[in-house]
């Protein structure tokens, strides 16, 4: 059967008389007291907005204070810019006149180290230097410029620029630009080649080089556009005759990242971007040394053949290389009224081994070659001879 509750109302004790005490007008009257007790409270307390109205009449009065010194009036903040210019103050370390990364706007231009042409050479020109090696530090390299027929000058500003992207490409323009002062400082001591490309791709033939890219295979990396483009105007500026004067007649580098054991032979210059640069300590690093002159007569823009056959002062060793130089193994090429007549008369091969290559005196051991030292490493020891053929191709 069903289950059936039934529930009973309870009724609250007083019911009637509590709904009678609570009328609308004494409700209110309550509320309305205990608001004014809770705002009294407030006010004779100390809070924020009191504060913040207390801070804002004293700056007030600061500044009614302060006004004849020049902070009320409208010139005022002229003024103060003034005294802080006057006390030393930067442009970008003035209120109003910076924001992040502000101080490169107010960078000097003109400091950028390179030196143009005719000033350059006119610096070289009246130079007084005494062959003492301080002189020869501070000295700025002799402008080197573009020469030859337009073949030639093609050749000589794609292998500058491969010398830059590959040796330097993620460096500043001041790290670019030493790189390619190296490359043309060597152009004009009789010890390397007299051509850009001949300087850049020296030793390419073998194992061991001159600059490291041109035989590790960092060629058969395609380059970026981006990058290779800003190395292009780099090389530009150099083969137009802009001289890089923080590397002096520097003409050796290495990464930081090693220590060639030459290093403490070689007088250092400074360290630009990733490299460290040197130059010679003795004779051959002297700016009288720096006799050779361009002409043009570029070999072509690429690494040797390994059937090349190296000239006999194509010495990579810094050391024996200098050597050699100051001890008269080493002349400079012929001058550009021959260059000409030669390159016409035999071929091109023919012509690059002989008008690339450094002349030798009679009396050179044919052969003197030594260990091999890439532009930015070393060779360890037992490792010296690394470089030299076993048997020569093709034999």
């Amino acid at each position: 059967m069903p289950l059936e509750l039934a529930y009973r109302p309870i009724e609250l004790p007083h019911a009637a008389a509590t709904a009678a005490e609570l009328r609308p007008r004494d409700f209110a009257a309550r509320i309305r007291r205990r608001d004014m007790r809770s705002i009294r409270k407030a006010l004779r307390a100390p809070s924020l907005l009191r504060q913040r109205l207390g801070g804002v009449a004293m700056f007030g009065v600061l500044g009614l204070l302060l006004g004849p010194t020049g902070w009320g009036e409208p010139g005022g903040v002229q003024a103060a810019m003034a005294r802080a210019q006057m006390a030393g103050l930067q442009p970008f370390e003035r209120g109003g006149d910076s924001f992040p990364g502000s101080a490169f706007y107010w960078l000097d231009t003109s400091e950028s180290g390179l030196i143009a042409p005719t000033e350059a050479q006119a610096k070289w020109d009246g130079a007084k230097w005494d062959q003492s090696h301080s002189d020869a530090a501070i000295l700025s390299a002799r402008p080197v410029s573009a020469a030859g027929s337009s073949e030639d000058r093609w050749r000589a500003l794609q292998c500058l620029t491969s010398a830059i992207y590959y040796e330097a490409a993620s460096e500043p323009d001041a790290g670019q630009r030493a790189v390619a002062q190296v490359v043309l400082n060597r152009v004009a001591h009789p010890a390397w080649p007299n051509t850009v490309c001949g300087v850049v791709y020296q030793g390419s033939e073998r194992p061991g080089c001159q600059f490291s890219f041109a035989c590790d295979g960092s060629l058969a990396r395609k380059p970026m556009q981006a990058f290779w483009d800003r190395a292009r105007r780099v090389a530009a500026d150099a083969l137009a005759g802009y001289v890089y004067a923080p590397v002096g007649l520097a003409t050796h580098y290495h990464t930081t990242a090693v220590h060639p054991y030459w290093a403490p032979s070689l007088s250092f210059i400074g360290t630009i971007g990733a490299h460290r640069f040197y130059r010679w300590a003795g004779a051959a690093g002297r700016p009288a040394a720096f006799t050779a002159r361009y002409f043009g007569g570029e070999p072509l823009a690429a690494p040797h053949p390994r059937t090349w056959t190296p000239s006999p002062v194509d010495i990579a060793d810094p050391l024996a290389l200098e050597k050699a130089f100051e001890e008269g193994r080493i002349v400079a090429p012929a001058a550009a009224a021959t260059v000409a007549p030669v390159a016409a008369a035999v071929p091109q091969a023919a012509a690059q081994q002989s008008l690339v290559r450094p002349q030798v005196l009679p009396g050179v051991k044919a052969g003197a070659t030594s260990a091999p030292v890439s532009g930015s490493g070393s060779v360890l020891p037992g490792y010296e001879n690394a470089s030299k053929w076993i048997a020569q191709p093709g034999a």
